[in-house]
């Protein structure tokens, strides 16, 4: 029984003590479901100040990540700016050449026209040769033929030909000397060196040649101080032509394009021109190009004392008889150039109004014959020069008639006085100049050439080279105001002798240079015509202009303007006006002529016309001219 109760109590205790367990287990699950109700409640409470600071965030982040964009965008586009392009343009781009072509270069400029290589032969384009190269080469397209004049030879060629003739000698090249493609021709580039004073390289890939020719003239140059790059135009994006290296040496060129700041444009010594950055240049600096050349010269016939020479005026045959007579009253006149000789046909032909006895008598007096011939035909078109000095064999018949009559009248000169000569007639006229003087010089005659005083208009009769080619150049000082003037004015005043000697003298030797001044005036009328102002003018001799103030009653002053006697007088309801030439105009002039203030010792003095000149006047000359 005791067992029993004991058994019942710890059956009891037991039970009591799992009841006492699961109570406890009870109140902490019971605590534990309220910590974590309140952990709950605190973590929910934590993702709400979380998502409350992320809402509060995001704006901040936002606009960060929108800086950043703009930045990184801004920084892109920068880059993409002001960054340096390294495109590099093909030199086949820049050149535009293809196959045997050559791009060419002429000292710092890049032409337009292009040569070709063929047989190992450089051609470059007749007007390339004489615009840049040498001016003495001419070709004759209606006959196809080039010409090139020395001082004793003519050498001639065709299209197509290795041979060419000096003279009357034949010879060989073993290439063609020129080509043509259409209505182009090309000049073999050897052919050309062996006349003329140039250098020349060529470069390929692509085919480009540096001429080089302008022996004495200054060029600008930089050097290259570090590394850099030439570019197409000016600026750090543009395609990059040519990488340079320290102490390249780079050529200024100046061709009339803006100046840039931070730039220079400047040609490489293979051709490319381009850009650089000045910061990578030397300070420029200047060198002339020298060689060591001999250029032809051509010997001149010249006096030693000085010319007086007056041209005669002969319009028939039978004024050749009045010589004597003519020249009766002249003092110290030692040439006389007779209008004897005209062009009258397109082949070459001339007119001739040649004494053989004239000739005889000039010399009997001590006169030098210096026969002329014009072009005056032109004018009214019977001729057509550019028909007559263009083609060779027209050309050719015109020089040998002048030297056969030359020859034939046992003249001591001739005087070429072409006064209707144009910019397309201008290259044949100065190669017809040095055919003519070849012959001449051969033949010991005197070639004179009369011209008009030079002006920019004019630039196309090349005075310079005429005063290489020919003996004499004869400026006729005179017409400043002519017939067809739209003023009334002087024939030559003193400023236009002074002009036109010091004008001459610049591009000619003044021991070649003889000065032509007026026997003649010119006297103006000025009337209202219907309420207009017309002039109209008169050419009279020295004693015919005296002869008709004295006779109007008129006083003549002295002008020191024009360094001449005006008068002025009315008559017929017109105001007449005259600008003298008498002793004193001339000696006024004179002064000028043989100043000591000019480039050097003038030639002489040539005289428009015989037989319109007072007596005394030969007085004032002798004064001069003794």
């Amino acid at each position: 029984m005791a067992n029993e109760n004991k058994n019942e109590k710890n059956v009891f205790f037991e039970k009591k003590k799992e009841i006492e367990k699961l109570k406890e287990e009870e109140r902490k699950e019971g605590e534990s479901l309220i910590e974590r109700s309140r952990r709950e409640k605190w973590e929910e409470k934590r993702r709400k100040r979380q998502n409350r600071k992320e809402k509060k965030k995001l704006p901040m982040i936002l606009a960060a990540s929108f800086l950043v964009l703009l930045f990184v965008i801004a920084f892109s586009f920068l880059y993409k700016r002001y960054s340096p392009s390294n495109k590099v343009m093909p030199l086949s781009k820049y050149f535009h050449v293809k196959g045997n072509e050559v791009a060419l270069m002429v000292h710092d400029t890049y032409l337009e026209d292009t040569g070709f290589v063929e047989e190992n032969q450089i051609y470059i384009p007749y007007e390339v040769v004489q615009q840049y190269i040498n001016k003495r080469f001419y070709f004759d397209s209606t006959e196809n033929i080039l010409s090139y004049t020395t001082a004793y030879e003519v050498i001639r060629s065709e299209v197509g030909s290795g041979n060419y003739q000096v003279n009357k000698s034949k010879s060989k090249k073993q290439y063609e000397i020129v080509k043509t493609k259409g209505e182009k021709a090309y000049i073999a580039l050897d052919f050309v060196k062996e006349y003329s004073n140039v250098t020349y390289k060529l470069y390929k890939n692509p085919n480009r040649l540096m001429i080089e020719s302008g022996w004495g003239n200054t060029y600008s140059y930089y050097k290259v101080k570090k590394s850099t790059k030439l570019r197409y135009r000016a600026g750090i994006k543009c395609d990059i032509l040519k990488k340079l290296e320290e102490s390249d040496v780079l050529r200024v060129v100046n061709d009339g394009s803006e100046e840039l700041k931070s730039y220079a444009k400047v040609m490489t010594k293979d051709g490319v021109t381009g850009y650089v950055l000045k910061k990578h240049l030397s300070d420029v600096y200047e060198e002339t190009m020298t060689n060591d050349y001999k250029e032809e010269t051509y010997p001149h016939i010249t006096k030693s004392k000085e010319i007086s020479m007056a041209w005669h005026q002969v319009t028939n045959m039978s004024a050749n008889a009045g010589l004597l007579n003519t020249i009766s009253s002249t003092k110290g006149l030692n040439v006389i150039s007779p209008t004897w000789f005209a062009i009258s046909s397109n082949k070459g032909e001339i007119s001739s109004l040649a004494s053989e006895d004239y000739v005889q008598k000039a010399h009997n007096n001590g006169l030098e014959v210096w026969a002329l011939c014009n072009d005056f035909e032109a004018k009214s078109g019977t001729v057509d020069l550019a028909t007559v000095l263009g083609n060779t064999t027209n050309r050719d018949k015109l020089v040998n008639r002048l030297v056969a009559s030359a020859i034939e009248y046992n003249l001591d000169g001739i005087n070429i006085d072409f006064e209707y000569i144009t910019k397309k007639t201008a290259a044949a006229y100065l190669e017809f100049l040095r055919e003519l003087s070849v012959k001449c010089r051969a033949n010991g005659i005197v070639l004179s050439v009369d011209s008009y005083v030079p002006s920019s208009y004019t630039t196309y009769y090349d005075r310079e080279e005429q005063g290489k080619v020919v003996d004499y150049v004869v400026v006729m000082a005179y017409d400043e105001h002519y017939a067809g003037s739209e003023e009334s004015g002087s024939v030559a005043s003193i400023g236009y002798v002074k002009d036109a000697v010091e004008q001459i003298t610049k591009s000619v030797n003044p021991s070649q240079v003889i000065i032509g001044i007026p026997f003649y005036t010119r006297l103006w009328r000025e009337y209202d015509e219907n309420g207009a102002k017309k002039i109209s003018s008169s050419a009279l001799s020295m004693s015919q202009a005296e002869e008709t103030v004295k006779r109007n009653g008129a006083t003549a002053k002295w002008d020191e303007t024009t360094a001449q006697n005006y008068a002025e007088f009315k008559a017929d309801n017109s105001v007449y006006k005259i600008w003298l030439e008498d002793e004193k105009s001339i000696e006024e002039k004179l002064k000028i002529i043989f100043s000591d203030q000019n480039n050097g010792k003038i030639a002489g003095i040539s005289c428009w016309k015989l037989g319109m000149e007072k007596k005394n006047i030969w007085n004032t000359l002798m004064k001069y001219t003794n």
